[in-house]
């Protein structure tokens, strides 16, 4: 028998404060998520102008370059839309777009019509051609034509390739000329300011090199404007995107989620109230498209769903997921059938069993139910459903047999370890593993890892599947507590090389976050759950030979 440690005479009561613990919060938890928060209202229902594009339903994107959005589609859009936006901000010419000014004046609606420029010479000229053409047609509808959108940022075309298209659309209109890019590629290209009528400029402070929290982001985009103003007098400055995605990561203390969505529009809503200045919101309707280039947060800009329904109201309380007690009622389902699974083959007595299996059952539901709400928001395709429903499956596998194991532990008597039988070396296909659990832990330190590399690298657009790890890295932390007055054996060599990445990884995560992600916090510390237990029990097994 090893030598007793602080940790191992105290493991039985911290084993069930952490079980406790995850089930509250659990229910925490989803009990945030549907209470309504308070939010100042809004003056107005009605938005001066926002960014649209119809490519919302399933399939579509502007990418596919055989698209073409029907008239009749556009014109209901544009008819539902005209009843908040007095007008539309588009973004190119082609696949439909271009009906756009004809459609809108026949609603009493502006547009900016927006000519897409990037590296094709050929595409360009077609853009150019066709925004010129608009221009004389529809000539009184349009408030705009923004010739070439975030140009600069993507390092598509030169200062002077882009000073040129926007000169020859200039000089063969007299509707009001423009180019839109974040606040920031104005000051790095100044110049650009001479070729323009006015500028406009796209301040989502969401998406800053350092993000702003959803509680000081209006005052952000007030200051960035000021010094805009200040930077370039005499010119004037339109706000041409703004806005806050109701789903996706947290970027350091900014939080996507609906209620901050619905925070910001009505923030700044109030701010633009006060001052005279023409700006544009991004963006009318949610374009699932964007996933593939920004992540889940893509995706979730717009003021209405892709079903073109509002998102949230423009007064009175927001809640953030509405469905929250029915992740509730899964925890509750799942705690009764791990009591049912927990009976079959059990070897304990007593009522302790029975109540870890009930919390450990409750805290498994409301955990998948968190990931299943993620993989409603971040799936894009049938493969990502599919490799998120099996991981999900797994987890709940891995949830069951912990949970047994840990009940049998937690019910048995204290003095286990006494009576314990020595651990015995398995194999299976020439690996030597060192107890029945290590497949399914080898298993999920993979998969951890992985994913805490991805994170680290190139995590910029990447979700933290919370709901998910909590089910085997609390699991395993549990199970490792309860064994810490038994015999152990090495751990896989494998093991400990993960268990060292995924520790060292969860706090260069936190670092990236600058410590202001509540979220990154909680990835690490699932991480040292997974880890801990690996490296103490390599410690262990170290000093006893």
């Amino acid at each position: 028998m090893p030598p007793q440690t602080a940790l191992a005479r105290f493991a039985r009561p911290l084993a069930w404060i952490v079980l406790v613990a995850a089930a509250v919060f659990g229910a925490g938890y989803w009990y945030l998520l549907g209470r309504p928060v308070a939010l100042p209202d809004s003056p107005t229902a009605k938005i001066a102008c926002v960014s649209y594009a119809p490519f919302r339903l399933k399939g579509e994107t502007p990418f596919d370059i055989n698209a073409v959005i029907p008239p009749e589609r556009i014109e209901a859009d544009l008819k539902a839309l005209s009843q908040r936006f007095d007008c539309v901000r588009t973004y190119s010419m082609g696949q439909g777009l271009g009906a756009v000014p004809d459609i809108a004046g026949r609603y009493g609606m502006k547009v900016l019509m927006g000519i897409w420029l990037g590296r094709d010479p050929k595409a360009n000229e077609r853009e150019v051609a066709l925004g010129i053409a608009a221009a004389k047609r529809d000539h009184d509808t349009l408030r705009g034509v923004v010739v070439g959108n975030e140009v600069m940022l993507r390092g598509e075309l030169s200062e002077k390739e882009l000073a040129g298209y926007i000169k020859r659309v200039n000089d063969a209109t007299d509707v009001p000329v423009t180019y839109a890019d974040v606040w920031e590629f104005w000051l790095k290209h100044p110049a650009l300011a001479k070729a323009t009528d006015y500028l406009t400029i796209h301040i989502l402070p969401y998406w800053e090199d350092d993000p702003v929290a959803p509680e000081k982001a209006v005052r952000h985009v007030a200051d960035v404007y000021q010094r805009m103003k200040h930077e370039f007098p005499g010119k004037e400055i339109m706000i041409g995107e703004t806005g806050w995605p109701s789903q996706g990561r947290t970027r350091q203390s900014a939080s996507a989620s609906l209620v901050n969505e619905a925070r910001y529009m009505r923030d700044f809503l109030n701010y633009a109230a006060t001052v005279d200045m023409p700006y544009n919101v991004i963006e009318a309707f949610d374009q699932p498209w964007k996933r593939d280039l920004e992540g889940t947060m893509g995706g979730y800009w717009g003021i209405f769903d892709v079903d073109a329904k509002p998102k949230f109201a423009m007064t009175g309380p927001v809640v953030e997921e509405p469905r929250w007690a029915g992740a509730i009622g899964i925890g509750a389902l799942m705690a009764v059938a791990f009591v049912a699974l927990g009976a079959m083959g059990r070897r304990w007595q007593g009522a302790r069993g029975w109540v870890a299996l009930l919390l450990a059952g409750f805290a498994t539901g409301t955990a998948l139910a968190a990931h299943a709400r993620l993989l409603l928001f971040a799936c894009r395709d049938n493969l990502e459903w599919a490799v998120g429903i099996v991981v999900g499956v797994l987890a709940l596998f891995t949830a069951v047999s912990l949970a047994k194991a840990i009940a049998s532990r937690l019910a048995a008597p204290v003095n286990l370890a006494a009576t314990a039988p020595p651990p015995v070396e398995r194999r299976r296909l020439g690996v030597a593993y060192s107890d029945a659990f290590t497949p399914q832990r080898f298993f999920w330190m993979f998969v951890l890892g992985l994913w805490a590399v991805l994170m680290v690298f190139n995590g910029r657009y990447r979700d933290f599947p919370i709901g998910l790890f909590a089910v085997p890295c609390i699991g395993f932390f549990l199970l490792w507590l309860l064994r810490t007055r038994e015999d152990v054996l090495m751990p896989l060599v494998e093991e400990r090389v993960l268990a060292l990445v995924i520790a060292v990884l969860g706090v260069a995560v936190v670092v990236q976050e600058t410590g202001a992600n509540v979220v990154s916090w909680g990835w690490m510390l699932l991480g040292f759950a997974m880890a801990v237990p690996v490296l103490a029990t390599w410690r262990r097994a170290s000093r006893r030979r």
